[in-house]
């Protein structure tokens, strides 16, 4: 799958905040392009050029071994390092790069790109850096779910919409709302929710019951099939109060039981 062309711009975000959050000289990475792998598209404080545009083979290198490994792997001096296979020796001696860490960036269980910090010096990575990179990756990593996610919604299914798999991508955009420091992008994310919890038709009532976004996203949870426990845990709540949003939204509902609560949200045009 072709990234979307904003994703060089979450890329370069996520590289710039590792370098500041860091001191690292140098930070790279890049992210797959379908069959054409993982090339280096993304460089700051590099003073060659020699790793842009680099294509990275799963296995090969360090990043290749973290491209088929899943995890995060470094080295303390590159160009002695046992471990790993040494294709891109002379990209990475002409930047003269020596301590090295490369974690993946994994969205829905797929590695999606690599990001990578280095020094100059053949010194050990200490623990700071290393958890710098793997938040780094994560905040990449929650951007680019955001942007599959409304991109998935607005292009027309080629077969017809199926309202069920509407449901589910409504929920799981839900949940992904108020994790994206964004504020802009949030935004914009839950208008796209608002926008499905109308998508009934032009002649769909206005919602006449108001529920606060954390109840509108237990309903959704719920509505997928999840207990308090999974939706406490999918939203970043403790279970005790997402059965308290649950049972305030069941009470402006008029509902008894969680089922009850989720027709009764749809029929009111605030869950798809």
């Amino acid at each position: 799958m072709r990234e979307h062309v904003g994703s060089s711009v979450e890329l370069r975000g996520a590289l710039l905040g590792l370098r500041r959050a860091t001191g690292l000289p140098v930070v790279f990475g890049g992210l797959l392009h379908g069959t054409r792998g993982l090339r280096i598209g993304e460089l700051n404080g590099a003073v060659t050029p020699a790793l842009r545009g680099l294509a990275i083979s799963a296995g090969s290198g360090l990043g290749g071994k973290c491209l088929a490994l899943g995890r995060p792997c470094a080295v303390t001096d590159y160009p002695s390092a046992r471990h790993i296979t040494h294709e891109y020796d002379g990209p990475v001696s002409a930047e003269g790069l020596r301590s090295v860490v490369a974690v993946p960036v994994v969205v829905r269980r797929k590695v999606r790109g690599v990001l990578y910090g280095a020094l100059r010096d053949a010194q050990p990575v200490g623990d700071r850096v290393f958890d710098a990179a793997v938040a780094a990756a994560r905040d990449l990593e929650r951007a680019l779910a955001v942007r599959d996610g409304v991109r998935e919604l607005l292009a027309p299914p080629p077969s017809g919409p199926s309202w069920e798999e509407v449901r589910q991508a409504h929920g799981e955009l839900r949940e992904l709302a108020p994790k994206v420091a964004d504020p802009e992008l949030r935004e914009r994310l839950l208008a796209v929710c608002g926008r499905l919890e109308t998508a009934s038709g032009p002649s769909a009532p206005a919602p006449a019951v108001a529920l606060t976004p954390r109840e509108t996203d237990v309903l959704a949870a719920v509505a997928s099939g999840a207990t308090n426990a999974a939706a406490a845990a999918r939203l970043g709540l403790r279970p005790e109060t997402v059965k308290g949003y649950l049972r305030s939204a069941m009470r402006k509902l008029g509902a008894h039981t969680r089922l009850e609560a989720v027709v009764a949200a749809r029929r009111a045009g605030v869950l798809p």
